[in-house]
């Protein structure tokens, strides 16, 4: 990532939010090189392409070397580098769904994105957090990237990483 990156705040009435006809162009505008696809830690696939939706596996963020943030907030990590983290996420999804589709111009739209936030009980600020890759994505696929989201706080995530978002695609 080679810049801040700041919330959107009303990003559904954001000019950001017009149709994207290349996400590619947005990338390039965010300076945003897509990864390599992350493997997977377990076993499982990192995604699993039924028909016309695209679900994708829950995947976390790696430092440019491949190395896991980790740390719980309410702990240590604040909620804005785990809003960072969550937009280096949504960056691994766009590693995975590019893999996946061989061109992101087929993403037809992001239903869902399901994020969970390593944190301690007293923490209550999840969405907050999320918003990192819910923003990436609708920076990068205007009012395509609007989507139905949950943000859950849960007491650990693998290898202790901050936060895992797992997506559903609808494409063409």
């Amino acid at each position: 990532m080679t810049q801040k990156n700041e919330p959107l705040g009303g990003w559904i009435d954001a000019p950001e939010m017009q149709r994207q006809e290349n996400p590619y162009d947005q990338l390039k505008a965010l300076g945003i090189v897509l990864p390599i696809q992350p493997k997977p830690i377990g076993n499982f696939v990192t995604h699993v392409l039924e028909g016309s939706l695209l679900f994708l596996s829950g995947q976390g963020p790696t430092h440019t070397d491949g190395r896991l943030h980790s740390g719980r907030l309410g702990d240590g990590v604040t909620v804005g580098d785990a809003y960072q983290h969550a937009w280096l996420t949504g960056i691994n999804l766009l590693a995975v769904m590019h893999e996946a589709l061989g061109d992101l111009r087929r993403v037809r739209r992001i239903v869902k994105l399901l994020g969970f936030v390593n944190a301690t009980p007293e923490f209550d600020e999840h969405h907050k957090v999320i918003n990192g890759c819910s923003d990436l994505m609708g920076r990068v696929f205007g009012v395509s990237g609007i989507h139905a989201r949950s943000a859950i706080g849960i007491a650990s995530l693998p290898a202790n990483i901050t936060v895992e978002v797992e997506a559903i695609v609808a494409v063409d």
